[in-house]
């Protein structure tokens, strides 16, 4: 897919990021419900693959941060991770709330209307797979959507795997710092866009990055001047924790 492609941002300008921000626990069923109810139109949230290759929102290859158990995602079957309690650590009104399926995220973005974007998340030494599988099911879940899954990763193994499974699918690079191969990178893997960090995004850079086609997101933007202040930049999406807080520009979605 050539940066032609991305002539036009098709997502929201502003994503709760894995699900609900700050609002809800991270890559929840709850995070979805949050984001919908304070009027953000889409969502970015991780997927990685347990121990018996079916795919689950978690950003981290533990489920000791986020949930009330302990274990490698990878090492685990589905019914395992899905013993885990989700949200007793947010917030005891979220207590008993399950790392949710990559299907029921999917299905539950659809019943809300809110676009995604996917991260292609895969636990150390299962990028391939982990894109592949991602990408298949993203393309058979999103089947007859309007507006497809925008799929994104540091991975570039998981990204060229995806490309493969579901080329049709629009693609993001992942990336810290743009460094002095962003371009060939991008080339390379076919991609329509670059997501970067804000906090190390300079205005030259992102200049740079829509002189060469592509669109541009950037994480984790919490504060809405400093969004403000990218968007003059020509910074098409924020990825923000502060759904509540950060809007888009006046007069657009």
């Amino acid at each position: 897919m050539s940066p032609d492609a991305a002539s036009q941002w098709l997502w929201p300008r502003v994503l709760a990021h894995r699900c609900g921000g700050a609002l809800a626990p991270e890559n929840t069923l709850a995070g979805l419900e949050v984001a919908a109810a304070c009027g953000c139109g889409g969502v970015e949230f991780d997927v990685m693959l347990t121990a018996d290759q079916q795919p689950v929102l978690i950003h981290d290859e533990t489920l000791t941060r986020t949930t009330d158990r302990d274990g490698r995602v990878a090492a685990l079957t589905l019914d395992a991770v899905r013993r885990a309690d989700a949200g007793c650590r947010h917030a005891a009104a979220f207590a008993g709330e399950r790392v949710p399926t990559f299907a029921e995220a999917a299905a539950r973005c659809r019943e809300l209307g809110l676009a995604a974007n996917v991260e292609i998340k895969p636990a150390s030494g299962h990028d391939v797979a982990t894109g592949a599988r991602v990408a298949a099911d993203a393309a058979r879940l999103w089947a007859g959507s309007v507006l497809p899954p925008l799929l994104s990763s540091f991975s570039v193994a998981a990204l060229a795997a995806a490309t493969q499974a579901a080329p049709t699918l629009p693609r993001a690079l992942l990336c810290e710092r743009l460094d002095e191969d962003w371009q060939a990178r991008c080339e390379e893997l076919g991609v329509i866009a670059v997501h970067a960090d804000a906090a190390l995004l300079e205005r030259d850079q992102a200049a740079a990055v829509r002189a060469a086609g592509y669109r541009l997101a950037v994480y984790t933007v919490n504060d809405a001047q400093r969004a403000a202040t990218l968007f003059d930049w020509g910074v098409d999406c924020v990825i923000t924790d502060r759904p509540e807080r950060v809007r888009p520009p006046r007069g657009r979605s």
